[in-house]
Parts: structure tokens; C-alpha cells; sequence
């Protein structure tokens, strides 16, 4: 829309303002809304983009460069040893992998690259990022700083980004921090160029990294080690304080992170809003108590509120929480803290002006529905029930407010006074605060409970449209940890700031932190093991969600008004909760055999669903090699998790019925444990079992969740749902006591009438002739085996199986050349229709009764 338009629709929307304000006050608000959508919608236009950095990556054509530039981010991985289970193929030009050590993060600031033509060689000015996953086999990478120049050969990889419907793109991700760009070196490979410490970016890592180190060498201090070990900090503790106070979680090992996410109270581990607020209340109330004047008070709380920030490495959460505090302190300072919600929906204005995107940002949602939920309606709720008794319990002495408060409460305060009297006659006078501390005990839980349970409630619409998680006990995890949190921030920074000056002067806090930390770990270990203490979901749908923001809409309306509101508002807000966790059916094609290639880039995914809606899930995807596990572990993206199981919770599946793997390499395997964890299968089939560490764990997590594990081999045969089911390979003959080959592959034929789909794995040559000793029939779908390797799909297989439809799963620019020319021509030769994952992204066949096949290149629909 031009400009001109926005302009004058805001001009335009002004007058009828300023005329309703002055003739009709009633109709006032809404031209103030309507000028606000207009406002907002041409903010939203004008907003800045992320580079597309499309410049950069034209040089990501398989060549090897040299890029210079600065390095912006140094962030070390967890270490890896041992020989990954990775595929191979012959073809494969890229670097090798680090068989064992270690891994560096690298961001880089492009400032050249190297263009490449068969007369010259020259560097060229440019712009972008780069993320490099340097490999070493010995010692950690340690010459790298943040700020430093360097050069290095470098072979450019576009992101991925994975065409299935409803999924999380990395490539986005890695856009919106700079990053245009990634690549795989050895540290041998690169040159270190001076050194540049003005970037602010660099600046702020450091005060972050600066932050963690002291911490973790305040714990091992010689005074720390003296301590008992229930009050003495270790280094699981330190992590878990860095995680909570600058916003270092990488040394927080996946048993810490389990307990807390499986809860709903991963949260504590992210710096954001309430960790600001409590170092700003904390300010706030220590200024107060020394008498200093509000207006001062609250600049010295900013000034050190925002000191706080900067060392946590001022991420966006961060940026966001201090911009709010800002605003809504300054709003509180105006108002003179007639309106907790003014002030709340001044900073949410605020934040939209400045940044009209952040209406789209999950943690903007949440933060504003979580206050929204406990100021609109919790407290309001609150006030006209249990609050004002729990007032009337407190400063029983002052009798003057005996007759302005209603009968009722002036009679508690007369019966307490009264016990009180009895207390002291019977046991002297330090028992007479009893009656009335146990009351006012009481009461504050009760608040406490209630809070948390309406900011739970509608929690519940955010947590399960942006995490699929139904997280059913994180009422009695939050209830224990936010009030742990509001101790455990200050008593830690105290023991950071002591440690600082003297050790022994934070022995004491340490001890205090060290009790607390190990009291909450204790109580969120036990709550996370309850059955079902952590469900995943589908999303709701988008019926669901306008109806419950309606409903809690009404609710924000009505807890304002008359006792008879109130108590309908309490009556309706469960509602929207159900709303969230109303069950829709799954979506599946009736009367047909699905078979769904899911795009997971270089890997295997492959979903079929019966006519009668059984669920099967062949392979999981997974990254490649030390490289792509090193890359994955820079971004803690799970191909399982973002990728395969929410693909299947678009389609509202919740549970599978059988997860298949055909053989042990990381790119069939690496996203499998998430998704048995999240869509618990009843059934997992694998074929034989290899000398593989991720496999036994695989396995040992299967017996842990109750999946049943079936070993097959070929000639099993089973019907399964209306189809019918027969395994190819390996034969009952075929030995590996060794790392995961190709041909240990699982390979089923699924037959639906006259309709029948063959999945190959990575099934090879041998694999393949040993089928043919078993009379192969011809199949109406072939799943290529080995990506398009020209070490499968031999062409007497392919003759034998004569397949009308063919489909290959593989990465975009693949380093192994994957699908191979030779059998694209074999395909071609033998009239099959070849469909690729990196050209149409995910793929779905449907298979009728009678032979029938219709392909869609896209989800299907409800």
C-alpha cells in the first residue's frame, strides 16, 4: 500500500477522533482503535528487513574460497568423541570429518571473499555473515577471539530451509542474527589478521563470558570447597546460575534441562522479563527504604537495572524486558500507581511503535499474556474474594479501620484480637502473633496458588501452539519456583558481587544459594518423573484459539465489574483452557495409502498412513557426520524436534502406531529419539543390531518409554491396518558386528489391494541383488534407496520392480551429488516419474484400492 494512503488514512483517523472526543464520546474509541491499526500497519511497512544476503550467497557453489573477515561470536561446543555413525559414499568432496575431539562456533563479519575464474583469483568487497563450525582432533580452539580478523579457506553452504508445512526455518533463524551463510573448517586451515575490540557485539560477549568465568571460578575457591557439600555450589550449580543470570546455557547438560522443560519451568533459565524485574524491584525497594525520592529512585533502579542487562550479553528478551521496565516505570512514576494495567499497556505500545514485528515474536505474547492473565484477571478475581480478608489479617493494632471495613472483616480482625488475648494469658507474649501470621500464611499460598494457576491456564494457549506441550504440573513447579527465583536472583548476585570483592565474604550467600538451588533441583527432579508430568500436542486450531482469547477477553472485561461478573468471569476461564486442549481429529486421506516424503534435507523420512488411519514412521532425518552433528549442536536444532514432529502435529497426529528404522547412520537415525519421545509409538522395528553407541542408546530409550522393539529380517510378513506388509532385507543369513553399513537396511513392501509401495533405506547393490533371488513383483511406488547413489537402484532391480512413481529424499546442493545422473537415467529409462525432496520439498502419493497413485507436492488438507 503507498504511503500516501497510510498518510492520509491517519490524518483522516485523527479528525474523526478529535470530532468524536468532542461530539460523541462514546463512539471515541473506536476511531482511537482504527487509528492505531492504521499506525501499526504502516510501522509494520516501514519496518527494517533482515539482509537477505543473496550477494554472499551466490559464492555458495561448491568452490572452495577464501573468506576474510571479523570474527563477531565465539561459542564452544560439547565435546564429541568417537567414530560417528555417519553414511558414506565415495563422491563425497567435502571436508573430512574430525573423527574425534573437539568444536568451535565461529561467527564471521564478512568483509571479502575470494572470486574464483579459471584466469584470475581475486578477493571482492562484500558484505554478510558466515557461521563456521571449526574442527579440531586435539585441544579446543583457543586462539579465536571475539573481535579478531581472520582468513581461511572456506566451502559456502546455504542454510537449509525445509519446504513441510507448519515447520520452524533454521535458515530464518540464522538470517535475523546476520548470519547468510555456513561452512566447515579445520582450525589449521585459518589465518588470524588483527585484532579490532570497538565492536559492541564483541563488547557485550565478553562482559557475558567475563560474567561466567568469574562465576565458575568463585565456586572453587578454596573457601567454597570447604563448605558441606548439600551448601556448596558445583559445577552443575554454576551452570545453572550463569543460565539464570547472564544467559550462558551452554554448559547446561541435557539431565538439568530435561527436569526444567518437562515442568514448564525452562523459563527460569532464560533471561527475560521476570529475572529483570526482580533486579529492578530489588533496586526499587532498597532505594525505597533509604529514602530516596521516587523520581531518582527509579533513574538509579534503570541505570542499574541496565548495567544488569549489558553483562547478560543484552540479548533481544533482554533488550525487550528493559525497554517494558523502562516504560512501565516511568508510566507507574506519571500515574502515580492508579493503573497496573496502564502502565503495562503503555509499555506494550511502546514496544509495538518501536518494533511492530514483535506482535508476531512468541516471547512478546507470552510476556504480555502472562501479565494480562495475573493483573487483568487473576488479581482482580483476587480482590473481590480472598484479598481483601487477607488485608483485614494484617496490622490488627491500627483500630481505626475497624469501622470502615465491612462487618465481616471487622469481625475477623476483633476475633483475632481476641485470640490473640488468649494466647498471651495462656502463653505469654511470644506467641501472639500466631493467630494472625498462620491467617496471613494461609492466605498469601492461597494467592499464590491462584495466581499461578489463571497465569497456567492461559500459559496453556502459547505453550501449546508455539512448544506443542501440555505441561500439567507446572502449577506446583512454578508455584515453587517463581518464589524461589524471587530469593535465588538477589542472593546470587550478592554472592557474585562478594565473591568480586573477598571470597570470604561470599561464603555465606554461597551457602544460602547453594541450599535454595539444591532445594528447587530436588523438588523439579521428582515432579518431572510423574507420569505425564510433560505431554506434547498438537497446536490448537485456529477456531480454538480466537474462541479462548474470547472468552479470556470477556474475562479481563468482567472480573472489573459487579460480584455477579466476577464470579462468571471465574466460571469461564477454565473454558478457553479446554478450548487449547480440544481434541481435533487427525487429517488423513480416507480409503487410501499415504506415503509422505517429509523434506529433511540430505536424509530419510518417509510417513504412511493406512485407509483405516494406522501411523508409520520410516527413519527421522538427522544431521551428517561430525560436521552437521557439530552445526546442529551450534544451534541446538533437532531435526526430530522441529522438523519431523511437527510436521505430524499439522497433521494433529498424537500418537504413532509403528516407528520403523531401517539402519543406524545419523541421517535415518539423529531425529529419532525426539520423535519417539514426543509421539511415544507403540512399536519399534529395526533390523539388525551394530556396534553402534547412538543405537544402543536409541534402544535403551525405547525400554524406557514401554515401546515394544520387533527385530525383523527378511520373509517376516504381517498384515498391518487394511495393508499387508512383507520385509525384503536383510536376510536371515546377513552379519554386522560392526559400525552401521547401508546394507544393514530395513526394507519393506507395503501392498493395498492392487496398490504397493517398496522403501529401500539405503539399501545397496548387494542388498539388492539378494532381493532379487526372491521374485520381486513390479510396485507402483519406489522409495530410491541411498538418496540416488549410483550404488543403489541397480538397474535390474529397477527393472523388476518396474515402479510408475519414484521418490528420492535428498538435501539441496548436496556435497555427495546426490541423486546421481546415471540413475536419473535409469529411472528415466525405466518410464518412472521421479519426485525430489529438494525440489518439491515434501511430497505425499496416495495409493487406491485398485492401483491407482495421485502425487501432491504439497500437505494434504483437512
Amino acid at each position: 500500500m503507498p504511503a500516501f494512503w497510510f498518510a492520509f488514512s491517519i490524518i483522516f483517523l485523527s479528525l474523526l477522533l478529535a470530532i468524536a472526543i468532542r461530539f460523541a464520546e462514546r463512539t471515541a474509541m473506536l476511531a482511537l482503535v482504527a487509528l492505531w491499526v492504521a499506525a501499526g500497519a504502516w510501522s509494520w511497512q516501514l519496518r527494517p528487513l533482515p539482509l537477505t544476503q543473496h550477494e554472499l550467497q551466490q559464492y555458495a557453489d561448491g568452490l572452495s574460497r577464501q573468506v576474510r573477515g571479523r570474527i563477531i561470536r565465539v561459542r564452544h561446543l560439547p565435546s564429541r568423541h568417537g567414530r560417528p555413525d555417519r553414511d558414506t559414499d565415495s563422491t563425497w568432496w567435502e571436508e573430512h570429518d574430525a573423527e574425534e575431539g573437539d568444536a568451535v562456533s565461529i561467527d564471521i563479519a564478512v568483509d571479502a571473499v575470494e572470486e574464483v575464474t579459471p584466469d584470475i583469483s581475486r578477493m571482492v568487497p562484500i558484505t554478510g555473515g558466515v557461521r563456521v563450525t571449526m574442527l579440531t582432533d586435539t585441544m579446543p580452539y583457543a586462539d579465536s577471539r571475539c573481535g579478531d580478523g581472520i582468513e581461511l579457506p572456506l566451502r559456502l553452504k546455504v542454510p537449509v530451509r525445509f519446504r513441510d508445512p507448519g515447520v520452524w526455518q533454521y535458515a530464518d533463524y540464522l538470517l535475523a542474527q546476520g548470519i547468510g551463510v555456513e561452512a566447515t573448517a579445520h582450525t589449521s586451515k585459518a589465518r588470524s589478521l588483527a585484532h579490532h575490540s570497538n565492536d559492541p557485539r564483541c563488547l557485550l560477549a565478553a562482559a557475558q563470558n567475563w560474567s561466567s568465568a568469574r562465576m565458575l571460578t568463585a565456586i572453587s575457591s578454596p573457601a567454597m570447597r570447604r563448605l558441606p557439600s548439600a551448601l556448596r555450589l558445583s559445577g552443575d550449580d554454576a551452570a545453572m546460575l550463569n543460565a539464570m543470570l547472564f544467559g550462558d546455557r551452554s554448559r547446561l547438560t541435557q539431565q538439568v534441562r530435561a527436569g526444567f522443560v518437562r515442568t514448564g519451568s525452562f523459563h527460569l533459565f532464560v533471561v527475560s522479563g521476570m529475572h529483570v524485574a526482580v533486579v529492578a524491584g530489588i533496586l526499587l525497594w532498597i532505594l525505597h527504604r533509604l529514602r530516596i525520592r521516587a523520581w531518582i529512585a527509579t533513574l538509579l533502579a534503570l541505570s542499574l537495572t541496565t548495567a544488569y542487562a549489558l553483562i547478560t550479553g543484552f540479548g533481544a528478551p533482554v533488550q525487550r524486558a528493559l525497554f517494558m521496565t523502562a516504560i512501565f516505570l516511568a508510566a507507574r512514576l506519571l500515574a502515580r500507581e492508579r493503573s497496573v494495567l496502564n502502565a503495562i499497556g503503555a509499555a506494550a505500545l511502546a514496544e509495538l511503535i518501536w518494533s511492530p514485528g514483535s506482535l508476531f515474536d512468541a516471547g512478546f505474547q507470552m510476556t504480555f499474556l502472562a501479565v494480562l492473565a495475573i493483573a487483568g484477571i487473576a488479581v482482580p478475581l483476587a480482590e473481590r474474594s480472598f484479598l481483601p480478608w487477607l488485608h483485614a489479617s494484617q496490622n490488627l493494632d491500627a483500630l481505626w479501620l475497624d469501622p470502615v471495613l465491612p462487618p465481616r472483616l471487622a469481625q475477623l480482625r476483633m476475633m483475632l484480637r481476641m485470640w490473640r488475648e488468649l494466647l498471651i494469658a495462656a502463653f505469654g507474649r511470644w506467641c501472639s502473633m500466631f493467630p494472625a501470621l498462620a491467617l496471613t500464611a494461609a492466605l498469601h499460598l492461597l494467592e499464590l496458588a491462584w495466581i499461578a494457576l489463571v497465569a497456567e491456564m492461559v500459559m496453556a494457549l502459547p505453550m501449546a501452539l508455539y512448544f506443542h506441550r501440555a505441561t500439567f504440573f507446572a502449577l506446583p513447579a512454578n508455584m515453587l519456583t517463581i518464589p524461589v527465583i524471587g530469593l535465588l536472583v538477589p542472593l546470587s548476585l550478592l554472592f557474585f558481587f562478594t565473591s568480586l570483592l573477598a571470597p570470604a565474604l561470599a561464603v555465606l550467600p554461597a551457602a544460602a544459594t547453594a541450599a535454595l538451588l539444591h532445594s528447587m533441583e530436588w523438588a523439579i527432579a521428582h515432579v518431572s518423573k510423574m507420569p505425564h508430568a510433560d505431554i506434547r500436542i498438537p497446536g490448537p486450531a485456529a477456531w480454538a484459539v480466537l474462541l479462548a482469547l474470547t472468552v479470556w477477553a470477556f474475562c479481563l472485561y468482567a472480573a472489573r465489574r459487579s460480584t455477579a461478573w466476577a464470579l462468571a468471569a471465574a466460571l469461564c476461564l477454565p473454558i478457553g483452557t479446554l478450548l487449547v486442549f480440544w481434541p481435533e481429529p487427525p487429517i488423513f486421506a480416507r480409503n487410501m495409502l499415504e506415503v509422505t516424503a517429509i523434506d529433511v534435507g540430505q536424509g530419510d523420512a518417509i510417513f504412511v498412513a493406512d485407509p483405516r488411519g494406522r501411523t508409520m514412521l520410516v527413519d527421522a532425518g538427522g544431521p551428517i557426520g561430525r560436521a552437521g552433528e557439530a552445526a546442529t549442536a551450534a544451534g541446538n536444532f533437532d531435526i526430530g524436534e522441529e522438523i519431523v514432529s511437527t510436521y505430524l502435529w499439522s497433521r494433529r497426529i498424537r500418537r504413532l502406531d509403528t516407528l520403523v528404522l531401517s539402519h543406524a547412520h545419523s541421517d535415518h537415525m539423529g531425529g529419532m529419539a525426539a520423535v519417539m519421545r514426543n509421539l511415544r509409538p507403540r512399536e519399534l522395528w529395526v533390523s539388525i543390531d551394530t556396534d553402534s553407541t547412538a543405537y544402543r542408546n536409541l534402544l535403551a530409550e525405547a525400554a524406557e518409554l514401554g515401546i515394544t522393539v520387533r527385530h525383523l529380517h527378511a520373509g517376516n510378513s504381517m498384515p498391518w491396518g487394511d495393508t499387508q506388509i512383507q520385509v525384503l532385507s536383510p536376510t536371515t543369513s546377513y552379519i554386522n558386528r560392526d559400525a552401521p553399513r547401508n546394507d544393514d537396511s530395513l526394507v519393506l513392501r507395503i501392498e493395498y489391494g492392487s496398490s504397493s509401495a517398496l522403501l529401500e533405506g539405503d539399501a545397496e547393490a548387494a542388498s539388492e541383488q539378494a532381493m532379487l533371488h526372491q521374485n520381486l513383483h513390479p510396485v507402483t511406488l519406489l522409495k530410491i534407496g541411498h538418496h540416488g547413489s549410483k550404488t543403489s537402484t541397480t538397474a535390474p532391480f529397477l527393472n523388476a520392480l518396474h515402479p510408475r512413481d519414484a521418490i528420492v529424499s535428498v538435501g539441496r546442493r548436496n556435497t555427495f551429488g546426490h541423486p546421481r545422473v546415471e540413475v536419473i537415467q535409469r529411472i528415466a529409462a525405466a518410464g518412472a516419474r521421479l519426485y525430489r525432496t529438494d525440489e518439491f520439498g515434501l511430497t505425499s502419493f496416495l495409493l487406491d484400492h485398485d492401483g491407482g497413485i495421485r502425487e501432491h507436492v504439497a500437505s494434504l488438507e483437512p
